[in-house]
C-alpha cells in the first residue's frame, strides 16, 4: 500500500512539476524587444540588460525577453510588432531606429513602449513633449542626428583643403536620411563644401556607394546615423581604409572597428538607461510619468592607427579634445 502511494506521488509530481514550472515562467513579466537588425548588437543588448538588472530584473530569472529582428527589412516591422503584442508582452523596447518605434506605436496604444532613437521624438510624433510624453511611449534620445553639423566640422578640421564631401544614408529610414541630408547641406554651405548623397540599404549597396564615392573623387565621407550601418561598421571601416577615404562616424564603435574618427553620444550608456526605464515600467511606473531622457555623454574618438595608414596628421589641438585615442 505504501509502495502504491509512493508511485502515485511520483506520477503526480512528474505530471505537475512541468506545469508548475511553466506557470512560474508564464508568471514572469515579458519584454518584447524590436530591432531592425540583430548583427553586431551584442554590446548594446548587454547594456540594456545591465539597466534592467539595476532595477532588479535579470533575464531568464525573473523576466523574459522576446526578441524580434527585421534583419534590415523595415517593411517587416509592423508585423513583428503585432507578433509581440500577440505574445502578450508587458512592455516593448525598440532599438535605435524610428521605424521600429513608429511601428510599435502604430500597433498598440496601451502596451508601454520604451524607445531609443537618434532624433527628436516630438518632431516624429512619438511623444507629445520631452518632459511630459503622454500616451504609452517614452524613451531615450541620443542626439545622433542633432550633432551632424559638428561631425562635418571635425571632418573639415581633418581635411582643410577638402572641397567635396559625400554623406552615406539609408533611404529606407526616410525620416533620418532626410534630416541628415538637410543638416549636412546646411552645415556645408558656410564651409564652401559640395555634398554628394550616397544611398545604401544593404551590404551590396554599401560596396556600390564606395565605388561611386571613389569614382567621383570625394575628399571625405560622413556616415549618417542608421542601425544598418552600425551593424556593418567593420565592412564600412574596411572599405574606407581600402579606398583611402577619410571618414567620420556617429559612435565610437566605428573607430574601435578601425574607423578614423567618430563623434556622438555614449550609445551603450543610453541603452543602459533604456533598460532602467523598462524595469521601472515593469514595477508599475507609467510611461507618461517618465520624461524622455536626453543623453549628455558625448565622445570624440580618434583612431591614430587609421590616421597614419591614411597619411593624415592629426593636429595636437584636435587630439587634446578627444575623449579616447586609439593608438
Amino acid at each position: 500500500m505504501r509502495r502504491r502511494n509512493l508511485l502515485a506521488g511520483l506520477v503526480t509530481a512528474t505530471v505537475t512539476w512541468p506545469l508548475l514550472a511553466h506557470a512560474q515562467q508564464a508568471a514572469m513579466p515579458v519584454v518584447g524587444f524590436l530591432g531592425t537588425t540583430s548583427a553586431g548588437t551584442q554590446p548594446y543588448l548587454a547594456a540594456f540588460r545591465q539597466g534592467l538588472s539595476e532595477t532588479g530584473y535579470v533575464e531568464g530569472q525573473n523576466v523574459l525577453i522576446e526578441y524580434r529582428w527585421a534583419e534590415d527589412q523595415y517593411n517587416r516591422l509592423p508585423a513583428l510588432a503585432a507578433d509581440l503584442i500577440g505574445d502578450h508582452v508587458n512592455v516593448i523596447a525598440t532599438l535605435f531606429t524610428f521605424p521600429a518605434a513608429l511601428a510599435a506605436k502604430a500597433t498598440t496604444s496601451t502596451i508601454p513602449i520604451v524607445f531609443s532613437v537618434g532624433d527628436d521624438p516630438v518632431k516624429h510624433g512619438l511623444v507629445a513633449s520631452l518632459s511630459r510624453p503622454g500616451g504609452n511611449a517614452t524613451g531615450i534620445n541620443f542626439f545622433s542626428s542633432e550633432v551632424t553639423a559638428k561631425r562635418l566640422g571635425f571632418l573639415r578640421e581633418l581635411l582643410p583643403k577638402a572641397r567635396r564631401i559625400a554623406v552615406l544614408v539609408n533611404p529606407t529610414n526616410v525620416e533620418i536620411s532626410e534630416s541628415t541630408v538637410k543638416d549636412v547641406n546646411a552645415a556645408a554651405d558656410p564651409l564652401a563644401l559640395q555634398v554628394e548623397v550616397l544611398n545604401a540599404s544593404n551590404g551590396n549597396e554599401i560596396d556600390a556607394a564606395f565605388t561611386t564615392l571613389v569614382s567621383h573623387r570625394a575628399d571625405g565621407l560622413l556616415v549618417g546615423a542608421n542601425a544598418l550601418f552600425v551593424s556593418r561598421r567593420v565592412q564600412i571601416a574596411i572599405l574606407a581604409a581600402r579606398h583611402m577615404v577619410p571618414t567620420i562616424y556617429t559612435i565610437g564603435d566605428y573607430a574601435e572597428a578601425g574607423g578614423l574618427i567618430s563623434y556622438g553620444t555614449d550609445v551603450e550608456d543610453s541603452l543602459r538607461q533604456q533598460g532602467v526605464y523598462v524595469g521601472r515600467i515593469l514595477k508599475g511606473t507609467k510611461p507618461t510619468d517618465l520624461p524622455v531622457v536626453q543623453s549628455t555623454k558625448f565622445k570624440l574618438v580618434i583612431n591614430l592607427r587609421t590616421a597614419k595608414a591614411l597619411g593624415l596628421e592629426i593636429s595636437p589641438t584636435l587630439l587634446s579634445r578627444a575623449d579616447e585615442v586609439i593608438e
